[in-house]
């Protein structure tokens, strides 16, 4: 692919998300506690995660396996930051997901397209298309891989800690909602997608790419109107219990 049809891509992919961005707002995408059958057959949630984030993890194992710079120090990082991530979303989390809750097939063939294409993107642009002396070994000491660098895993410990509070939400046998706390969770009603709101803005930072950033506005687009839904569904649900928390963004929205 040519830095052209890159730049095109990117263009695409960006109006693409804006699309869903306003979308998300009108139609809820039914999966997790929105779940809903018109979405497509109903999967078993455990299959329908390592179906939907392997195949990112696979993809940027290939592009990094076919590059020349694959052992040059910072594309390296990068790749293991990538792939740390996707490591356990793949194939770590499916299996601490309790209870048999299903995910429409819908919601996963989006999620496996997405994600395909993601991991193109990024793979691209960290292994072939950056300029050859961008990520060189001096990048590691640059305000932007550091400032980056902090926000990527504070944002995933803020992801994986949310996770492990609505996995204990609940006993065996239990099918009641209830609203999350401790963490982020006492400032936010969906402290998960926080955490992976920041991870890859904090990506986006690391690597200064217009790929970076695109993945983070669709992080945006995507989780966002999301969070906004849940956040709605919760003050129904359990009225002034939520309190001042607001939907993603602390203090802010």
């Amino acid at each position: 692919m040519t830095q052209e049809d890159f730049s095109i891509l990117l263009i695409i992919m960006a109006v693409i998300a804006a699309i869903v961005f306003i979308t998300l707002y009108f139609v809820e995408a039914g999966y997790g506690m929105l779940f809903n059958k018109k979405w497509g057959v109903p999967i078993p949630n455990k299959i329908a995660w390592v179906c939907m984030e392997a195949p990112v993890f696979i993809v940027m194992l290939v592009l990094w396996a076919g590059s020349e710079r694959q052992f040059e120090t910072v594309p390296l990082l990068i790749f293991l930051f990538f792939e740390l991530h996707y490591f356990q979303r793949a194939f770590i989390f499916p299996l601490l997901i309790k209870g048999k809750s299903k995910m429409p097939a819908g919601i996963m063939t989006m999620g496996i397209v997405f994600n395909l294409l993601n991991g193109y993107i990024q793979g691209m642009w960290i292994f072939y298309l950056s300029p050859e002396n961008m990520y060189s070994i001096q990048w590691l000491a640059t305000p932007q891989f550091i400032t980056g660098t902090i926000l990527f895993f504070a944002g995933m410990w803020i992801n994986w800690q949310s996770d492990y509070i609505v996995r204990h939400l609940r006993k065996p046998g239990d099918t009641n909602h209830y609203l999350p706390k401790g963490g982020m969770f006492n400032y936010v009603t969906s402290a998960n997608y926080f955490g992976e709101l920041v991870e890859w803005c904090g990506f986006a930072i690391l690597t200064w790419s217009a790929s970076g950033a695109l993945f983070a506005w669709w992080t945006f687009a995507n989780l966002v109107p999301r969070a906004n839904t849940i956040w709605h569904k919760y003050k129904a649900m359990f009225g002034k219990e939520v309190g001042s928390r607001k939907r993603i963004i602390p203090f802010i929205y």
